[in-house]
């Protein structure tokens, strides 16, 4: 027997007769298996791949789209590696700008150039010692992939040919000198930039939050459906998003309000063509006298200006759209008491004589007491008018197809949490009991904990777009994606209260508390994160848990790596209307094949400086921890997968030695 067939036994092979019959039509003779096992063999011994891991993007678009680019400071580092010796600072730098926007960056240097055929000849070289390192440590077959249809048997070539070699070295350069005499220097440079950016990310993990308060929720959910291997974790603005899409009306009104809050947009409008006409007018009519001081625009982005006639208006449509959501809030709400969420039912609270209401027992004084719609004899009746325009606003929500689109993607690749190379990754927390232990939580009528209740609550949310559901248990899904967005057990997140109403119409800063969940007080106890990875079976020394969620103050001194190094907590604010809460903008974590780095980003400018001056938004890079040795794909998931292949073909082997199953000719193609 081979080293591939000795812990074989004829009781295997009959176990798995059926399996290896079907994977005998693919591997028909001894020649054809083997040589798949000595692939996969080869396979295991690669380096494993480099996992980056972002969360809290909240439509900063620019700045993911950068990171994405320079591979989150990596594509520099390597650069850096290679031509430290040769080349200036300001070489490198420009070198790097090309390679994140080779287009942008070739008309400038086109402009500036006088030698363009010297500078092509240059770049090419340096570009292909660049992809040729960030290369090496992935599979042939996967490299071409990678390439462009059109220059790919160019590019392979050059990547596997070294031009130091005095054999190959006249090939080498003369494929160089033919790209741009035939006049395919620019888009072969702009191929070889895209190529470059593609393979420095392995693997990227998303934990939650692609949507709200920045402009280009969109524009990151159309690059992600173009990309390669992602992941994501739902996040709680995620999932209000998906409840809008799914034709929750509670959910579309938050979608909506937050969307006025930061004067953002374009997500709705130029994203997914949600008719906002509706909103204004009927805000208009019912709020014309009313100045809505505290429904003013929050926006931190300066680019997105308005004037103040266009502010005027969305002060009142964020009013018109606060007062339906909090009756919608409210119905559902009564029509779910198993939730034990009557304590936000507010609207009946109010005494609209004294201008006060009362809240957990406590009076406190309204600084707006203009609500025209509010019949205080029937508060959560929507008006004739609000109704109408809540029906419209759900037609434009169930569709609009990019929209559908972008939740089919969040949907195909995304759930509660993942397990990816013993990492747990989720976006915000594990209800917990105040002991330690984890907390049941009623999910349709059923009772969950741990692992289980977020597969629960994953499947539960999957059946609101699936039209084989039964209508109950549709319609129950759908209610519940709003008690995932501000529910006290909602593992998205699991705070007392959500404190919406008050923040708009009481001053008194007590009021404004939400109370934190328990996960969230104990989550930097290290026992308390190793049951939680226990319960998700995780193994080894090296295994974490990674959330965002809450903003790391940075600036304060908090840090993201707590309990022992067994939690990393990366939301580092790529919003700007967190920058002064936590100092920076925005961590990636990057999972290497010998360490983890956290990497602290600064705020992204724009493009255009990033091309001309090769500024970068990288400010420092931390090693988070080393590991024992450096891991190959052997230690992956992925390797577990292999590994399993190679055990169910050296099963196939066997058979084929023994005449348990017979041979065939390979099939022509």
């Amino acid at each position: 027997m081979t080293l591939h067939t000795q812990n074989v036994t004829p009781q295997d092979v009959e176990n798995d007769r059926r399996i290896l019959e079907l994977l005998a039509q693919t591997f028909p003779n001894i020649s054809a298996a083997s040589t798949e096992i000595i692939n996969l063999e080869a396979i295991l011994n690669l380096p494993k791949g480099t996992e980056h891991f972002v969360a809290d993007l909240h439509g900063e678009h620019e700045a993911f789209l950068h990171i994405l680019k320079n591979a989150s400071g990596n594509i520099k580092r390597k650069v850096t590696d290679i031509f430290g010796t040769t080349m200036l600072d300001s070489e490198i730098r420009q070198l790097c700008a090309l390679i994140y926007y080779p287009e942008e960056k070739l008309q400038s240097i086109k402009a500036a150039q006088s030698d363009l055929e010297g500078f092509y000849n240059i770049t090419l070289h340096k570009l292909v010692t660049v992809c040729r390192s960030v290369s090496s440590k992935y599979t042939r077959s996967k490299v071409r992939k990678a390439l462009p249809r059109e220059y790919s048997y160019i590019i392979e070539e050059l990547l596997h040919e070294s031009g130091g070699e005095y054999d190959k070295q006249a090939y080498f350069n003369r494929i160089v000198e033919t790209i741009i005499s035939t006049g395919q220097a620019e888009p072969f440079i702009i191929s070889i930039c895209n190529v470059i950016q593609k393979l420095s990310i392995d693997q990227l993990h998303i934990l939650g939050d692609v949507y709200d308060r920045g402009p280009g929720a969109h524009i990151i959910m159309d690059t992600l459906c173009r990309y390669g291997n992602w992941d994501i974790q739902w996040g709680n603005h995620d999932i209000v998003w998906m409840g809008a899409a799914a034709g929750n009306d509670a959910c579309i009104a938050n979608v909506l309000r937050l969307s006025l809050r930061y004067g953002n947009l374009a997500t709705l409008e130029d994203g997914y063509g949600i008719n906002l006409m509706p909103l204004a007018t009927f805000a208009m009519e019912t709020y014309d006298d009313d100045p809505c001081t505290e429904f003013e625009t929050r926006s931190t982005d300066e680019s997105n200006v308005h004037t103040p006639k266009t502010l005027k208006l969305l002060a009142k449509m964020h009013k018109a759209i606060s007062i339906i959501q909090f009756k919608l809030e409210g119905a559902l709400i009564e029509s779910h008491p198993e939730w034990n969420m009557d304590h936000r039912r507010l609207l009946h609270r109010i005494d609209r004589e004294k201008g006060t209401v009362r809240i957990d027992g406590t009076i406190y004084e309204m600084c707006d007491t203009m609500l025209p719609t509010v019949d205080p004899a029937d508060p959560y009746r929507l008006t004739p008018e609000e109704l109408h325009l809540v029906h419209k606003l759900h037609h434009s929500f169930t569709v609009s197809t990019s929209l559908k689109r972008h939740m089919d993607a969040l949907l195909s690749h995304g759930c509660m949490y993942g397990l990816c190379n013993n990492n747990l990754l989720f976006h915000a927390s594990m209800p917990l009991n105040e002991d330690g232990s984890l907390k049941e939580v009623e999910v349709n009528g059923e009772k969950y904990k741990g692992k289980a209740l977020m597969t629960a609550i994953g499947m539960l949310l999957r059946s609101a777009f699936n039209e084989d559901t039964p209508a109950a248990e549709r319609e129950y899904a759908r209610d519940f994606y709003w008690y995932m967005w501000c529910g006290p057990d909602s593992p998205l997140y699991d705070k007392e209260r959500m404190t919406t109403f008050e923040r708009y119409f009481i001053k008194d800063s007590e009021s404004h508390k939400e109370g934190k969940g328990w996960y969230y007080k104990l989550r930097e106890n290290e026992q308390v994160c190793d049951m939680i990875l226990d319960e998700f079976g995780a193994e080894g020394s090296d295994r974490h848990i990674i959330n965002g969620h809450v903003p790391v103050r940075t600036g304060k001194g908090e840090s993201p790596i707590r309990a022992g190094g067994r939690l990393m907590v990366i939301d580092g604010g790529f919003a700007k209307a967190y920058h002064k809460t936590t100092g920076i903008a925005g961590y990636t974590l990057i999972y290497h094949s010998s360490n983890f780095e956290l990497v602290e980003h600064e705020p992204f400018t724009s493009v255009e400086e990033a091309v001309s001056n090769g500024t970068d938004i990288v400010r420092t890079t931390k090693m988070v921890e080393q590991t024992a040795r450096r891991k190959c794909v052997r230690d992956t998931d992925k390797g577990l997968v292999l590994q399993s292949q190679i055990d169910e073909l050296s099963e196939l082997l066997y058979a084929f030695r023994h005449g348990m199953i017979k041979e065939m000719p390979m099939r022509r193609q």
